[in-house]
């Protein structure tokens, strides 16, 4: 098991009293699982990432990174190596001033000799589409650009787990396709186990599953045809579902028949074309 979650508590304190924000959660993903974590603000989805590299530790419950205990201070690095994060911001993770020395600035604080780095370097850059960028400065790249810099960075560091804690929210469309196009290869290609947490529906289409939390709790699980489906759920969630999967719904509901697969504009052609 890559990732095993075992009755995960975590409490914010405020003043004298502690606020929940995960209330007893219990996950497992297997290596190479591509798993997309929804929910509304508040959720408790983006507290549930940081468990994941022991940037948060449990109130109580355990959370294992590849069996190893991240309340094990001995184990942290280990686990910080295993599994690497993204956020929101790329500007906040980018700390140098060119490209190509902002990717090599994870190997080299592993202490890994500069063959090995500028080997790493070429790697990262050709697996995210960035090579013709190397020499740029950082600041002067598009935000679907820096995002793509930043899991580079991560991915040169070579970890099994890549955490996403919802990397495309300050991205315009095109922005957006470009990293997930870049997580998705990641995951197919590169076999990464990718935990993708979003709150775009369309992102979540190609997941293997999709885990659903609301108030601290997961409250739905299941591959995207089974999550999908429940709209009515959804809406109660105050979640949405993608345009297509919605668009299908109506057109069923008039008699056509749409598989319950049609999850992507490229998949309701299919059918169409097809007819």
């Amino acid at each position: 098991m890559m990732i095993k979650i075992d009755n995960l508590w975590h409490k914010y304190r405020r003043g004298g009293e502690g606020i929940a924000a995960l209330k007893g959660v219990n996950l497992s993903i297997e290596p190479g699982q591509f798993v997309v974590v929804l929910g509304h603000n508040g959720s408790g989805k983006s507290t549930l990432a940081k468990h994941l590299n022991g940037l948060l530790l449990p109130t109580s419950g355990k959370v294992y990174i590849d069996g190893l205990d991240t309340e094990d201070e001995e184990l942290i690095w280990e686990i910080r190596q295993k599994a690497g994060m993204v956020f929101q911001n790329p500007d906040n993770q980018l700390v140098a001033t060119v490209v190509e020395e902002e990717i090599a600035f994870g190997p080299e604080n592993l202490g890994l000799p500069p063959e090995t780095i500028r080997s790493r370097v070429d790697e990262a850059l050709k697996t995210v589409g960035m090579e013709e960028f190397r020499y740029f400065a950082p600041h002067l790249l598009s935000g679907g650009q820096k995002q793509r810099v930043a899991i580079a960075g991560i991915v040169a560091m070579r970890p099994a787990i890549l955490v996403l804690d919802e990397p495309t929210a300050m991205l315009d469309p095109q922005g957006r396709a470009e990293v997930m196009s870049t997580i998705t290869k990641l995951n197919k290609e590169e076999t990464l186990t990718v935990v993708h947490i979003t709150h775009f529906m369309e992102e979540a289409v190609n997941a293997d599953r999709i885990v659903v939390m609301e108030q601290g709790n997961i409250v739905m699980q299941g591959s995207p045809q089974e999550v999908f489906l429940k709209i009515d759920q959804l809406r109660k969630l105050r979640l949405d579902v993608p345009q297509m999967v919605q668009l299908a719904h109506l057109l069923r509901e008039e008699g056509f028949p749409i598989p319950n697969e049609t999850m992507s504009v490229e998949e309701m052609l299919q059918w169409v074309c097809g007819r």
